[in-house]
């Protein structure tokens, strides 16, 4: 007997239903509930290398200018002045850009090549002077309290810039890669006053600051000064900041 389009109907296999795709597991978070959004590129480059470079570059100078106290009007400051704020605005590219192991890599390196260049004074110093050679008692003048200078900036420097890097990346880590603004200004009023009053105490004898108002001085302005220069400097901190990030592949390929 012919099936009739409905018995054909009715021997027909059914149509298998499709299996729904697993659902993914729910990513994992650190115990404190967050994920890390931190991301860093390597160390092993040679933009990391040109900033630590110049950062020596800078430290050193600087370390010779802050021996040659400084006065307009009532502000009293050292020759140093303008140069250390650059020393911490290439901290925070180092920070925020490769993290903060190779921020403490680079104080470290810094401050031995400081201490290197200070023992190398020394020794310029003590050769003996030649017979027509007039200008030795300015040499031991200029260069020969720059070991007081090198303790005073190893002393600041180390606390401050520690501070500065440790702030920076802990609010890196918390909010990612946005607030780049207010991480670099926050950092910098730490590390800058620990460095400011750690350098002062020290060098404030080195340079001639024997008063009590006049190191108060010393100390709120240097304070002042130094936040103000990177506060205004932080538009162009930001700039170079994105330009290594754009640049360096490492870093591209961990926020990926």
């Amino acid at each position: 007997m012919q099936a009739t389009p409905g018995d054909r109907a009715d021997i027909m296999p059914p149509t298998p239903t499709p299996t729904p795709a697993p659902t993914p597991p729910p990513t994992q978070t650190p115990a404190g509930g967050r994920a890390r959004q931190a991301v860093f590129a390597s160390a092993g480059s040679p933009y990391f290398s040109a900033v630590l470079a110049l950062m020596a570059v800078v430290v050193i100078l600087s370390n010779i200018g802050a021996t040659k106290g400084v006065t307009f009007g009532p502000i009293i400051t050292d020759g140093g002045f303008f140069l250390f704020p650059l020393a911490y605005i290439l901290g925070d590219v180092v920070s925020e850009v490769y993290g903060f192991k190779a921020a403490r890599r680079t104080i470290v390196i810094t401050f031995l090549l400081a201490a290197f260049a200070s023992f190398c004074f020394w020794v310029i110093i003590a050769l003996p002077a030649a017979d027509w050679y007039t200008g030795q008692a300015a040499l031991e003048q200029t260069l020969g309290p720059v070991w007081q200078i090198v303790a005073a900036s190893l002393c600041g420097f180390l606390v401050g810039q520690t501070l500065n890097s440790y702030v920076l990346v802990w609010m890196k880590d918390r909010f990612g890669e946005k607030g780049l603004v207010g991480r670099l200004m926050g950092s910098t009023g730490v590390g800058e006053f620990a460095d400011t009053l750690i350098f002062c105490s020290i060098a404030a004898s080195v340079i001639g600051i024997s008063t009590v108002p006049d190191f108060v001085n010393y100390v709120l302005v240097g304070f002042v000064y130094k936040t103000a220069v990177e506060f205004l400097f932080v538009p162009v901190t930001t700039l170079v900041i994105r330009w290594f990030k754009r640049r360096e592949p490492t870093y591209g390929a961990a926020r990926a």
